[in-house]
């Protein structure tokens, strides 16, 4: 760890609030500030779609679920890129050509309820939330475990770099600041990747592809757990706990959070109840399990949340509104699935190598961080640092750039949906939005950030997905069938995935899908929507805003 590992953090900061600085003189309107005006071309605006949606869970949270659960967790970076083919067959044109500003804006032009608008505003909140606050997390992570700072210097950072931006620019800074972070993200994603498959040699390749079961410490290892930690011991061990000898006999024994325990070479690695053991057979399942004996079920409710919430992420659907047309918003959703997909093929190396390098992280919780680790155990020396240095930059884009997206989302739901407003309140509300979200990391220090980030995309298919895809093809939807099923998606996700972690149920049907609602929350939603409507009539003037959804505005 040292202090010079700021300086690209630092000088990606300073860029990120440079460019932003671009949109401050065509800033004169709310349009201005949500939509850029919608004179965004199709492959700026897909650069920047790209690199919103690489989020910390991207940059760091794929690699870190495959050291985690296994080759099984590449499923999601399938569900993630599969969202997108179907918002380009069945979402960005109408949505560009209903002329709203943001998806509360959509449902009210829609299905002219002010109400139904209102409690969109309130669902964006929501889902802003649950994938804001990780989102700075991860940033206060980072900064942590490569210099050494405390937790809250990468929040605070991030929090200021990304308000400030947004309050300068609005959309059209969002736009330049995302587009450009895209380009380095890939580029300091792939060229690490690069020299971490030549530097580690062809051994440690022929065993990232088949690994040997984690199961006794290669070295003298230090864990420091994030969490308390429930290990099963098979045979008797000594472990040195904060500087004390510790006897464990077998059985189950707990490490408590924020202790750091060092095992000796040689000794058989404790197992964790619901993780698999790098490297061992159920670890090499290309399905996810999570301990819940369901591995299939488990891997399509992730796919329906991943696949289904992008559409419904409030952040990605505003992008097409800034689209000039609905032909150019149908091209950014296909030049972003190239790019997006010429990303994730690198999260497969980082995943795979952090598996054989950095296995200990399985233990400590901090499988977030396995992507900044990996240079460091290649080469302790000064180009292991350099490629560290270059990764810490590369996820502090990727936490700046989905913030700005998400805290646009945020500001325009509070200040444009809840309430009427003007530009100078949208402004204030990104600062002051920005300082809540601050307040609610700081204390999140241990989260899961993909699991977190999950959590919003289940949220937001089982919610704003079946509003778009039925107020978009189906003209019998009705305010309030599309308020109960709103109302009953959000329920049956956020508030079931809520209950489990009070419940706490053991390992089984039960736990997965208190974990993972999508499978039953979003076919629930679409359910309530279409049988509430059947019962209802359809709002004066559907017809007529069909056919503008529907017919090309360019012919």
């Amino acid at each position: 760890m040292t202090p010079y590992a700021l300086l690209p953090v630092l000088l990606v900061v300073g860029a990120t609030l440079l460019i932003g600085a671009r949109g401050v003189a065509a800033l004169r309107s709310t349009s201005d500030f949500l939509v850029a005006s919608r004179r965004v071309s199709p492959t700026l605006n897909a650069a920047a779609v790209s690199g919103e949606y690489l989020s910390a869970a991207s940059f760091l949270g794929i690699a870190g679920l495959v050291v985690k659960n296994g080759v099984g967790a590449l499923w999601y970076p399938v569900g993630f890129t599969a969202g997108y083919l179907l918002m380009l067959v069945l979402v960005a044109a109408p949505m560009r050509r209903t002329g709203a500003l943001t998806v509360p804006d959509f449902a009210e032009a829609r299905l002219g309820s002010p109400g139904l608008r209102k409690f969109s505003a309130v669902v964006v909140l929501v889902i802003a939330g649950l994938y804001l606050v990780p989102q700075f997390t991860a940033a206060g992570q980072v900064l942590t475990l490569v210099a050494g700072t405390p937790h809250w210097v990468g929040i605070v950072l991030a929090g200021a770099a990304v308000s400030i931006t947004l309050a300068l620019g609005g959309m059209r800074a969002a736009t330049y600041v995302q587009a450009f972070q895209f380009v380095l993200k890939l580029v300091l994603f792939i060229v690490p990747a690069l020299w971490l498959l030549i530097a580690v040699g062809p051994a440690t390749r022929a065993e990232a592809l088949h690994p040997a079961e984690y199961s006794t410490f290669p070295r003298t290892t230090e864990v420091t757990f994030r969490l308390d930690t429930r290990l099963q011991v098979r045979e008797p061990l000594t472990v040195i706990a904060d500087g004390r000898p510790l006897c464990l006999g077998p059985g189950e024994h707990v490490a408590p959070g924020d202790a750091t325990w060092v095992f000796p070479e040689g000794a058989a690695v404790p197992e964790i109840a619901g993780a698999a053991l790098p490297g061992s057979a159920t670890w090499q399942h290309p399905l996810l399990d999570g301990g819940n004996g369901h591995p299939l079920l488990a891997t399509f409710s992730l796919l329906v949340a991943t696949a289904l919430g992008t559409m419904g992420l409030p952040h990605v659907i505003v992008r097409f509104h800034t689209s000039p047309d609905g032909r150019a918003a149908r091209r950014t959703a296909a030049i972003t699935v190239a790019l997006l997909g010429s990303f994730y093929v690198f999260t497969v190396v980082y995943g795979l190598l952090g598996g054989v390098l950095v296995p200990e992280l399985y233990l400590s919780g901090a499988t977030d961080t396995a992507v900044v680790a990996l240079p460091g155990r290649v080469d302790g020396g000064s180009v292991g640092a350099l490629f560290t240095a270059l990764l810490t930059a590369g996820a502090f884009a990727a936490f700046l750039a989905t913030s700005l997206g998400l805290l646009l989302a945020l500001a325009g739901a509070l200040a444009h949906d809840l309430l009427p407003g003007s530009l100078r309140r949208l402004r204030l509300t990104a600062l002051l939005a920005a300082g809540v979200i601050v307040l609610l990391a700081l204390p999140a220090v241990r989260i899961d950030v993909g699991a977190v980030v999950t959590s919003a995309f289940a949220v937001a298919a089982s919610t704003f997905c079946p509003l778009l895809v039925l107020g978009i093809w189906w003209k019998g939807l009705t305010p309030r069938g599309a308020f109960a099923g709103m109302a009953v998606g959000l329920v049956a996700s956020a508030g079931v995935m809520a209950s489990g972690l009070v419940l706490r149920p053991p390992p089984g049907l039960g736990a997965l899908l208190l974990g993972q609602p999508a499978l039953f929350s979003v076919p629930l939603a679409f359910l309530t929507m279409v049988l509430v409507s059947l019962r209802d009539r359809p709002p004066a003037g559907a017809e007529a805003t069909m056919l503008r959804l529907h017919l090309d505005e360019t012919a």
